[in-house]
């Protein structure tokens, strides 16, 4: 069933982006059209067609390294990533808050988009100051063979220099990295939030479980074993998962998006607001970070494949991840039309933690994946006020 979704979608495509092309075409015309009018009526001067399209056509095509939206202190920079310190008021006794941005491929920078959409900003106004962040580093050949491990040890340091108990806040692959060491040491975990994270890989229906599906068949038919297709996507990369290859995966999810939204921008291409917000979309989703080979190869076998997590059955480092563990107030967020992680993925951390269901508090969030992190309604409707909770629980005294 799945791989006759993904064969139709595939099919589908070449007419979804032809129509874009002609609505895109057709709208850039009339807007013309209609400004030229109203140019002349007015002695005003009329903008040149040229002059929009080589606009459009740079905003399609270069691309520049992404930036973060907010000034910020680093901390320290280590191989496999930096802490950033966004704090205003780090004396406030309030519980410091660490987040942990998703790490598929794309630059931590997701979580401080733009100065209208930032979760980072908008966890500091809800009152979680003092604030951290890490910023995942991209893959070297140094850190290729960097395990699951190295990035648990490496939340346990960054935990113990915050005070050694911290509101942990993960998005998408942070998410299910929060959970996971939350598990395994859940008396220094204060709030837990996960938004958008695949806590149970298996279940509801997404494009991303169908390629799953169709990648691990493809090596179990040609005899390599249903990890075989990673195995030769890593080996490729020199022991890294590149990046550039996660984000061909992301766009081969929504066959024909990335054209029809290229072409779709046309009806646009006089609206300089307009291109400056698609730039930088596009920037971030196309400039690749890696990631290490064996700690993507953990996920994918342990977590995508065995989805040991939600099974009960994963062991890190010789421990059991038992997800009863967690007893602390957890903050769940989902997407409602999230094609990457679907809500039921997120919901079945309620389903196994320790926490009183009172204090289980689920979000779900009109838009997908990536508006889930920094839509401008998700933050304001959904992210807030759900953070203003997490700050009643974090003052001091509590």
């Amino acid at each position: 069933m799945g791989a006759t979704r993904l064969l139709a979608d595939l099919a589908s495509a070449p007419l979804r982006v032809a129509g874009a092309a002609a609505a895109g075409w057709g709208g850039y015309w009339a807007d013309y059209w209609s400004d030229v009018a109203d140019a002349t009526g007015s002695g005003a001067p009329v903008r040149w067609p040229g002059a929009d399209l080589a606009s459009w056509w740079t905003a399609c095509t270069l691309r520049e390294r992404p930036r973060w939206a907010h000034p910020s202190r680093e901390v320290w920079r280590r191989p496999l990533a930096r802490l950033l310190d966004y704090s205003r008021d780090p004396g406030s006794g309030v519980v410091p808050t660490l987040v942990l941005p998703p790490q598929a491929g794309h630059d931590s920078c997701i979580v401080d988009f733009s100065a209208e959409q930032s979760q980072l900003a908008t966890l500091r106004a809800a009152g979680l100051d003092p604030l951290f962040t890490l910023d995942w580093a991209a893959a070297t050949p140094g850190t290729a063979g960097c395990s699951i491990e190295d990035y648990l040890g490496l939340l346990s340091d960054t935990v113990a220099e915050l005070g050694g108990r911290v509101n942990l806040v993960g998005d998408c692959q942070g998410g299910w990295l929060a959970t996971i060491w939350a598990a395994l040491h859940p008396e220094r975990v204060h709030t837990l939030t996960v938004a958008g994270a695949p806590v149970d890989t298996h279940a509801g229906r997404s494009p991303l479980r169908d390629w799953t599906r169709l990648l691990t068949e493809a090596g179990r038919l040609y005899g390599g074993g249903p990890l075989a297709p990673y195995r030769a996507m890593v080996a490729a990369g020199g022991g890294v998962q590149r990046g550039a290859l996660q984000a061909l995966g992301f766009a081969l999810l929504e066959p024909g998006g990335w054209p029809e939204r290229n072409l779709a921008l046309l009806a646009r291409a006089g609206d300089p607001e307009a291109i400056r917000r698609y730039s930088r979309f596009a920037d971030w989703f196309a400039w690749p970070v890696d990631i290490p080979g064996a700690f993507y190869l953990w996920a994918v076998e342990h977590l995508f494949l065995g989805n040991e997590l939600a099974r009960g059955t994963l062991e890190v480092g010789g421990r059991r991840v038992d997800l009863g563990r967690i007893g602390c107030p957890v903050f769940l967020l989902a997407g409602s039309a999230d094609h990457i992680t679907p809500p039921d993925q997120v919901w079945a951390l309620a389903e196994r933690v320790g926490t009183p269901a009172p204090v289980v508090y689920r979000e779900r969030v009109p838009g997908g994946h990536l508006g889930l992190f920094m839509g401008r309604r998700a933050l304001r409707e959904h992210w807030a006020p759900a953070m203003r909770a997490v700050h009643a629980w974090s003052r001091p005294g509590d």
